[in-house]
């Protein structure tokens, strides 16, 4: 009877625990963690990302928390120690955090545009420069290091050109960031720089006072670039959640053309790994990974 008693028990015990352990999982689940690789200043990131995260919260049924960081190499990080759920990543990022995660990490969706993205080279309005080898000998700002429309592209480019940019170039700068790099070309603190079509067609668009002193020197041939790209582990239902929710936006809708003018998009696609590996490619052949 007492050993009856006792395996009631433990059983009461071992249901209990797998019920915690359920609501634990169920509670973890509630809220959808999500960063941004900082290409852009901080406060037109989070206007940006707001009204997607209200969106995404309402199709999911999630809580969703916009968690920003410093540096490109954080969102990596965070990722790939399950701190996100999910981040906007630029090809060279996404292939980081691929080499970083042992291929955990899984891009879900992209923007049509992501298809088929370039890099613009800016030059000061009075530059007498045609060409990107006339830029040997000047001073030249890339965005972030990890960037992919802002260095790597750009510095993969200039070495098809002929120009190896860490000995041809008089100096490099880091802006930071693809408006940054407008900033430094219009101040004079580079001779040229390199940035995202797609934030140079934003500040054109709106007439940044940095775009009129500025102007394009050469645009790149077509990449695959942006994506969102969910942690390794991410429940298959929640990602399904998220896809879901991003392939109903129609840049049509009154409702959601805010939302998709934000966002740049004209409408998204589902994307997966091997959209990048001429990437990973690029980056191989430019020394920026092994």
């Amino acid at each position: 009877m007492k050993l009856h008693q006792l395996k009631t028990s433990l059983g009461l015990v071992l249901a209990t625990l797998c019920l915690s352990l359920f609501s634990l999982q169920v509670n973890a689940q509630a809220v959808l963690r999500v960063s941004a690789i900082p290409d852009e200043s901080p406060t037109e990131l989070q206007r940006k990302f707001l009204p997607l995260g209200e969106y995404l919260s309402k199709e999911t049924g999630m809580k969703v928390e916009f968690i920003p960081v410093t540096d490109y190499a954080a969102v990596v990080e965070a990722l790939a120690t399950n701190k996100v759920d999910m981040a906007w990543l630029g090809g060279f990022t996404y292939i980081q955090a691929k080499i970083r995660t042992n291929g955990a990490v899984k891009p879900i969706i992209q923007r049509l545009e992501d298809e088929k993205f370039t890099s613009k080279f800016i030059i000061p309005e009075g530059s007498s420069a045609k060409t990107l080898v006339d830029l040997k000998g000047k001073t030249f700002a890339f965005g972030s290091p990890s960037s992919t429309s802002g260095h790597l592209m750009p510095r993969f480019y200039l070495m098809k050109a002929g120009i190896n940019p860490d000995k041809d170039f008089k100096s490099i700068a880091f802006s930071g960031a693809h408006d940054a790099t407008v900033a430094f070309v219009a101040s004079g603190k580079a001779d040229a720089g390199a940035l995202n079509a797609s934030v140079w067609d934003k500040l054109s668009d709106v007439k940044n006072p940095n775009t009129e002193k500025v102007k394009v020197l050469y645009t790149t041939p077509p990449y695959h670039d942006y994506n969102w790209t969910v942690r390794g582990g991410l429940d298959a239902a929640v990602t399904k959640k998220i896809s879901d929710a991003f392939l109903k936006l129609n840049a049509n809708d009154p409702a959601q053309k805010e939302l998709m003018d934000l966002q740049r998009a004209s409408k998204y696609i589902p994307t997966k790994s091997s959209n990048y590996d001429e990437i990973e490619k690029a980056a191989i052949g430019a020394g920026l990974i092994k």
